[in-house]
């Protein structure tokens, strides 16, 4: 039977997208995720040595982060994001089977370089999979809802965490997290790709030549790349932190993984939220941002499980604002150095998450998990003021939705 023009896009979009979100699920299906602070804590670590391990985790991004995007450009995409749960299933498994400050090193190294092969890749891959099919208008509903799903699976993995760590310990929790990683790996190897590998000795060279020379040309584009990590990377650092914040509120320790539960169904809503929300303007991002940093700042300040809902906001705010940060940045980069370019602002992302770690463990260390959460409130409320006196100097052009 031969498909018609019009159900052969529409099938090519459910393959795409059933894949990514099974991605996007299996991805995040970790109940590690609620716990490894608590792991970390209970084999001895400071706040010090945690924060390190942290910072490592960034900074092994960091370092490869912009040759992966060159490489997902010049290679497949594909093999890039089955390959990197590979190394993070590694990681895993140093952890609970040698749990020390060297394994858990280690295993943060394992699993940036995992993230960063994906890191650029997924996005890029998901773009040009649905320009292909004509419906690349989709992509920060598609995102969106990809983000949804992966905090599903976080959440998914919350539920079972506390009941998993009760009956087993650490070595069943992390079991569980090897075996959902190696899943999304398989799960990976069902993305469609209608691309080959870059043409000619010069392959690796031209993605990035090509990009950077756009970045130069395009003043709009350097916009949307500097906003991807002003928007992502505090937030991105802060959820490490929830399991710490959440326990300081005084509840048991097997309660803590529902308390996470709460914040992250926020973060999953605002992740839903991306479509009828992708043609906001500056303005109304810079009020998104505003009140999400007011929420996390009030949240984090009573101390209480109650406060915590406020923080659930909060994030749900920071995740409808680095999908629609990311789709930005999608409509201005030219398809033959997008991973490149997604990759660079994920490198923008990963400079500001060290920075963060290290002035959390100086104000986790001085003040409390309360107090320094109520301080990363400010860059937020900065960034807002900022694109809200900058609309009001530059207004997009007639007829036009966004920028």
């Amino acid at each position: 039977m031969t498909l018609s023009p019009a159900r052969v896009p529409a099938a090519g979009v459910r393959r795409l997208t059933g894949t990514l979100y099974g991605y996007a699920f299996l991805h995040d299906l970790i109940p590690l995720y609620p716990v490894y602070a608590l792991l970390f804590g209970d084999t001895g670590l400071s706040v010090w040595q945690i924060s390190s391990l942290f910072a490592l985790w960034s900074v092994t991004s960091l370092v490869l982060e912009v040759p992966s995007g060159v490489w997902a450009d010049a290679v497949s995409r594909r093999m890039l994001l089955w390959l990197g749960p590979l190394l993070t299933a590694a990681g895993f498994t140093l952890w609970v089977l040698v749990p020390s400050y060297p394994a858990f090193a280690l295993g943060f190294v394992l699993w940036g370089a995992g993230e960063a092969l994906g890191s650029g890749a997924l996005e890029a891959l998901v773009h040009d999979e649905l320009d292909r099919l004509g419906a690349a208008g989709r992509y920060a509903r598609v995102m969106g809802r990809a983000r949804a799903a992966g905090l599903l699976g976080v959440m998914a993995a919350m539920g079972v965490a506390g009941p998993v760590l009760a009956l087993g310990g650490y070595p069943a929790v992390g079991a569980l997290s090897v075996l959902a990683v190696l899943l999304s790996a398989a799960v990976a190897t069902r993305f469609p790709e209608h691309r080959g590998p870059a043409a000619g000795g010069d392959g690796w060279a031209a993605p990035l030549r090509a990009g950077l020379a756009r970045v130069r040309a395009d003043r709009s584009l350097r916009g949307a790349l500097l906003l991807v990590p002003t928007v992502t990377a505090v937030w991105g650092t802060l959820d490490e932190y929830t399991p710490l914040l959440a326990r300081e509120t005084g509840v048991p320790d097997e309660e803590v993984p529902f308390l996470l539960l709460l914040i992250w169904a926020g973060a999953t809503a605002g992740g839903l939220l991306a479509g009828p929300a992708e043609r906001l303007g500056p303005r109304g991002l810079a009020a998104l941002l505003a009140g999400a940093g007011l929420a996390l700042s009030a949240g984090a300040a009573t101390g209480s499980p109650a406060g915590l809902v406020l923080v659930a906001l909060a994030f749900g705010g920071f995740q409808l604002a680095t999908v629609l940060a990311d789709a930005r940045l999608q409509e201005r980069v030219d398809a033959s150095a997008r991973a490149t370019l997604t990759s660079v602002a994920g490198l923008g992302t990963g400079v500001a998450t060290v920075a963060v770690y290290g002035s959390y463990a100086v104000l986790g260390t001085a003040t409390g998990h309360g107090t320094a959460f109520t301080w990363f409130a400010v860059p937020y409320l900065l960034t807002a003021a900022l694109l809200w006196a900058r609309s009001g100097r530059r207004l997009p052009p007639e007829g036009s939705s966004r920028r």
